[in-house]
Order: structure tokens, then sequence, then C-alpha cells
């Protein structure tokens, strides 16, 4: 076991989560409110304070830790918040519109008044100066024009710019030459898009270079305070591709995703222990629900729209939508919607006792699946209070008021709380489907591994919707995104533009390129002081048929095996090949990967287990599910032993979740503590409701949708 702590933080929207490896003495666990200004200024700060037994007035003891990994949503806020720096966009004379008018997409065909996003950038600067698509310079680029555009800029207190030029990604001496004259200026962040995105398509690289240019400085000062407290402790940040990297090299553009990405190497590192190789990673969290696919190796987009912003840099293939645990609860005097607007962590649900709105936790404290004896004391001023159910109750009962009052039938405040919770779990379900089964995979050939604060919740109604057997959870399913800090690789990544068809003629170049990816890769690795033997290097092709926009990522080989990976994944995802298109290399790239934790988890003792619902209950409590209330006994994690089972309906406490076992669902506690929960009743049918169905109608309507 190591000589001093290490520290593995999730900085969620709502919850900071914290893993901690305390010397000699296995793991613990710790959250915290995000946002709790009363008691602390920064979350993830005061967590470590906490497990270090350090009072807030006093510094951190940095001798004592080793290391702190870390995944924050301080940028991602920002992006969403739009409280980026002011940028300044300079690019060439005619483009200064280039990225407001995009692609021309129209997401919402049907949409008579469309509202663009707005741009991140306040200036722009338009300069002379042009390359061809073959590298001739057409005209110089006029450096004059760029001092004084630059200087005003600065003089009106911009310090950030964004420079993006036409083919930049290749020819790059222009962008250079304006990035140092910034640099004379005194610009303190310069983001260039050869440096950010080499890779073609002027929009959505220069999408991603101002969105470095906008995050950047803020996630720098965020840093900073961090390290600052810190002192020699060595600090790392986990970055949207799921690699780890060190503080001083985490940029903007890599931050977007960062404590997601922590989750599915959690998810995909623990479900591997337990021997499934086919999972759906359902984290759950206070804002949102991040949702991924994993069969083999981690998936990832390479051009993605985040917060209606275009972005071409490697991230985690994860989906997100607005359903978490915060998700506010609406009625417009005709139907309910959930979200996508979030109570976060202040006010935070009107259980809180921060006089916050109905929200998706409320939904479960009104049926008795949360219950303020078994859940932490966190909340209120203060900071020491259980879950507020009578002001749960108070609400509900007013909004069923509303409702009578609106003409509809009444409704019982419990059938309300759960017809919320049956569109939250729809709008779960309905994002899984986007990562599975509309790319062509069956779900119920998958384990859904599921995490997060809120995801224990959710979790039996997610995979009954879904067709679904089983479901994984993890002893730090409730903090898994902070242990996967811990356990993720450090990676660097390189991408480098080709644009060629794929023959004989081209693998010798292709080979070159990848070498020098690679040893660029290798040199930041080499940089964090990552010993050889813990280095891979993984090189990748990014291939599509000529005439198309979509390229595919396939593992480099020779051209013959590169175009059968190519054509095997071409038909799992689109469903058919083209033999009579060319194959185009659209870029490559590397990943330098330097191996991280090992994922072992302490084997328990077994002698007494195997009891079948027969251990003593810490308590029998109502809980209202299916329609009907329930007697449902509630169980301590830790009380129970390996070969122990529990069936449902039932809720099982720990200190950083809660699991709700329904109707039909079996848990069972395994020899390292892994609770897996079965379906060992047929899937209840969906019915069609308020109508009077026809019954052969009616049965194909069931068959249909099991």
């Amino acid at each position: 076991m190591p000589e001093k702590w290490d520290f593995w933080i999730d900085r969620g929207g709502t919850f900071t989560d914290i893993v901690a490896r305390r010397p000699g003495a296995g793991y613990l666990s710790h959250k915290l409110l995000s946002e709790n200004p009363e008691q602390y200024p920064d979350a993830a700060l005061q967590g470590i304070r906490d497990l270090l037994g350090v009072a807030k007035s006093d510094p951190i003891p940095t001798d004592r830790i080793a290391s702190v990994k870390m995944g924050t949503t301080v940028g991602t806020n920002a992006l969403l918040e739009r409280k980026g720096d002011r940028i300044l966009l300079v690019t060439n004379e005619g483009f200064a519109d280039v990225l407001r008018i995009g692609y021309q997409n129209r997401p919402r065909l049907f949409d008579l008044d469309i509202k663009l996003p707005t741009m991140l950038y306040e200036q722009v600067v338009e300069l002379a100066g042009r390359y061809t698509a073959q590298g001739e310079e057409r005209t110089p680029v006029d450096l004059d024009a760029a001092r004084l555009g630059l200087q005003a800029a600065y003089d009106d207190g911009i310090r950030a710019c964004a420079i993006v030029f036409v083919h930049g990604y290749r020819y790059t001496a222009h962008e250079k030459a304006v990035a140092q004259v910034a640099e004379a200026i005194g610009f303190t962040q310069i983001s260039t898009s050869h440096q950010v995105s080499p890779l073609m398509k002027m929009v959505g690289r220069g999408d991603t270079t101002v969105v470095d240019a906008y995050l950047s400085p803020i996630l720098r000062r965020y840093v900073d305070r961090v390290a600052a407290e810190l002192g020699d402790a060595r600090l790392m940040f986990m970055q949207s591709n799921g690699g780890l990297t060190d503080a001083g090299l985490f940029q903007g553009k890599d931050c977007i995703l960062s404590g997601p990405a922590g989750g599915v190497v959690g998810a995909v590192r623990t479900t591997a222990m337990a021997g499934f190789k086919k999972i759906i990673g359902f984290d759950m969290g206070g804002t949102s629900t991040d949702v991924s696919h994993y069969a083999g190796a981690f998936e990832r987009a390479f051009e993605s729209e985040v917060a209606g912003v275009r972005m071409r840099a490697p991230m985690m293939h994860i989906h997100t939508v607005a359903a978490g645990g915060g998700s506010i609860l609406h009625f417009d005097g005709a139907r309910f919607t959930v979200g996508p607007d979030s109570a976060g962590a202040n006010p935070g649900p009107a259980c809180y006792r921060r006089g916050g709105p109905l929200a998706v936790t409320d939904c479960n404290v009104m049926l008795g699946k949360l219950n303020p004896e078994y859940f932490p004391k966190v909340f209120g001023p203060n900071g020491d209070e259980p879950l507020n159910r009578d002001a749960v109750v108070e609400k509900f009962a007013a909004l069923a008021d509303e409702i009578a009052a609106s003409g509809r039938e009444g409704m019982t405040p419990e059938a309300i709380a759960e017809g919320y919770l049956t569109i939250a779990v729809e709008n779960m379900a309905n994002a899984i489907k986007k990562i599975s089964i509309q790319r062509g995979y069956d779900v119920s050939e998958y384990v859904l591994s599921s995490f997060g604060g809120a995801g224990g919740q959710h979790a039996c109604l997610v995979a009954d919707a879904l067709g679904m057997k089983q479901v994984f959870l993890h002893p730090l399913a409730g903090v898994l995104s902070a242990y996967g800090m811990g356990l993720a690789d450090v990676r660097a990544m390189r991408e480098r533009a080709v644009e060629a068809v794929l023959d004989d003629g081209l693998m010798a170049q292709l080979t070159d390129a990848l070498d020098e990816l690679a040893a660029e890769g290798l040199a930041e690795l080499d940089g964090q002081e990552i010993s050889q033997d813990r280095i891979s290097i993984l090189r990748k092709v990014h291939l599509r048929y000529q005439g198309t926009d979509t390229a595919l990522v396939v593992d480099f080989a020779d051209k013959d095996s590169i175009i059968s990976a190519f054509e095997e994944a071409h038909r799992q995802q689109f469903g058919f090949i083209d033999t009579s298109k060319a194959h185009v290399v659209e870029a490559v790239s590397i990943e330098a990967v330097g191996a991280g934790e090992p994922a072992v988890d302490v084997v328990l003792d077994a002698a007494g287990g195997g009891r079948v619902d027969t251990m003593p209950p810490l308590a029998i409590v109502q809980v209202y599910m299916s329609g009907a209330y329930h007697d449902a006994p509630v169980f301590d994690r830790n009380d129970l032993l390996p070969g122990d089972k529990v069936s449902g309906p039932a809720i099982l406490r720990e200190d950083t979740a809660t699991t709700v076992i329904e109707p039909g669902w079996q848990a069972a506690l395994t020899h390292v503590g892994h609770l897996i929960l079965t379906r060992i009743q047929p899937l209840p049918k969906r019915v069609a409701v308020g109508t009077e169905a026809d019954p052969v109608m009616l049965e194909i309507f069931n068959n249909l949708f099991m």
C-alpha cells in the first residue's frame, strides 16, 4: 500500500465525489455538495481536508499527499452558461461569419422560429493573407493590420484570442506569425487551430479553437487555485478522451467531458472484473445522465456538438440527457415534463432545505424510495440536516390541487410522482437506445453498469424499459466516476490530416506520419515521468468512402486489413458496404498510453453467506411501486455477505448511494462485494392506457412493446 494519500475526485454539477486511498488501510469515500458557499469555497479541497481531518482554516498538509487525480465540470459549466473569457477571433478576410453560418444544418426541421446558438467570440479581426489547398501562398498575411486589430482588442480588455485561417491545419505559417504578434502585445491565451485541432473542415476546427480560447483561461485559474493549495503533490486532470494528463497540460478543448469520462473508465474496469464484456454505462447524477456503450474498446467521437458548439477533438462517445436527480418537474396545464433545467446543488430539489423546486429526487422521496432516516445528513444552511420529506409532501399536494383545477382527472400525489419518474426513466432509456439500438447493438445481450449518486434508484426501471435482464453495481457505484479517475491511464493523443486515397503507395507515408506522431506522444508521457515499460502506442486510421464525409476509425495494419476492418465497421453502423468506391484516409492518429492503477477489489469473507431474504432488515418501510404501496425491507449493504440474495421490493442503503430493488428483481452479493441485480420475473407488458383497445390490436401492441 502507498505511504501517502491518493485522492481521486469527480467535481460534478450537484455533488463532488471523492475516493481516497489512505496509507495501509484501503479506500475511503466522501461526498459533498459542489456548491455550498456558506460552508466552503471549493468542494474538492474541502473534501481533502475532511478526509485528512484538517480544519477549514488550516492549510492542507501536502507532505501527506502523493497525488490528486481529478475530473471537473468547471469548463463544462462555463460553456453551458456562457461564462468563459472574452474572445477575439482572428481569421481570413471575408470569413468573419464562417462560424455563424456553419454547415447550415437544421436539426429541428419544423421550427419556424430558428434560434441560432450564441457565438463565443466577442470581436473579429479579418486579415488579408491566403494559402490555397495545395499550399501556394496567394497573399502574404498582413501583420500590420494584425497588430492594429489585436492591439485595439487588447486595449478593450480582451486577453484571449483564437486564430483560425483557411487551410491552417496544414499550412501553418500565417497562424504562427499572427500568434507571435498577439504574444508580443500581451495576450495571455492564444489558441491556434493547427495546434488545437490539426484536421480539415474549417468550421469544426474553428469552433474547437474558439472553445479552447474561451475555456482555457477559466480552467487555468481553477487549476492554479487548486495547485496552490496542494503544493508539490502531483496534480492530474481527466481529459474528455478518457486519459489523465498533468495539470499544466490540461486545455479547454479537453475538459468538456472531464467528469463523465472518468465514469466510463471506472465502469469498464470494474465491470470487467465481474466477467462482463459488453456493458451499457448508466451514470445518473444530480444534473444529468450520461450513457455509454462498451464492447471491448473505448468508443470515441472525433466530431461532436456540445452545448450548441461544434467540436473536433477526441472525446469519449457519451450521450447526455438532462435527467438527473435535480431535473425540475414542470406542469404546463396540460402535460408533465422533466427538465431540461436543473435545480443543481444550490438551491437543489425541494427536499434539500434550500427552498428549491420539485425535482426527480423529490419523486423518490415522495414514493418512499429515499428515506431521510437512511440518507446522509448534509443539507440545510449548515450542511447537517436530513432530507426534508414534509416540504416534498406539501409541494406534491399543491401540485395535485393545481392538476385538479386544470380540469384533468384528479391524481394522488404518489401517482403524480410516479408519473414524473416514468417520464424521466423513458428519457434515460431513449438516450441508451441512441448509443446502442440505433447503432445496431442488441441491448438484451448487455449488462447495465449503473453508477452515480442516483443510478441505483432508477437502474431496475431503466433496465425494464429496455428489456435488459442484469444490472451491475460496484461497491463504489455512488462515487464510481471518482474511482475511475484513479483507475485511468495517462494518455496523449495526436492527429494529422492526410486526405489521400488509400493505395500501396500511401502506406509508407502513413507509417512515417504515425511514427512522427508516436514520437510526440512518447515525449509528452516522458515529461510526466511515465516509465517506458508502462507505455504502449495505439495507431489508428480515419477512413471513409470517397465522396462521403463520415470517417470511421480502425486500427493501422496492412492495406487489406485496414479495408476489411473499415468495411466491417461500416456494415455494423450503416448496414451496407460499397465496393465501387475508393477508400480515402482522412487522417491518422496515435494514442500513447501510460498504464494506470490496476482495478483489484478485496475478496470478502463468505462465512455465513448464502441467505435468501432471511437477513434481519434495518426496518420495514412503505414504498410506492407499480401503482401501489408495498412493504419493503431496508438493508445495509455492509451487513450483507457474499451469496446473500434480496428480492424486490426492497431498498439497499450504503455510504455513497441508495439502491432500489423493484418488484420482479433480485439482488445478489458476490465474493468481492459486487451487487448483481437480475430480473427473476417476466417483464410486465405495456398496455395502452385510456383507450378501449381491440383485443387483437392490444395483443399486437403488447408483443411489440414488451
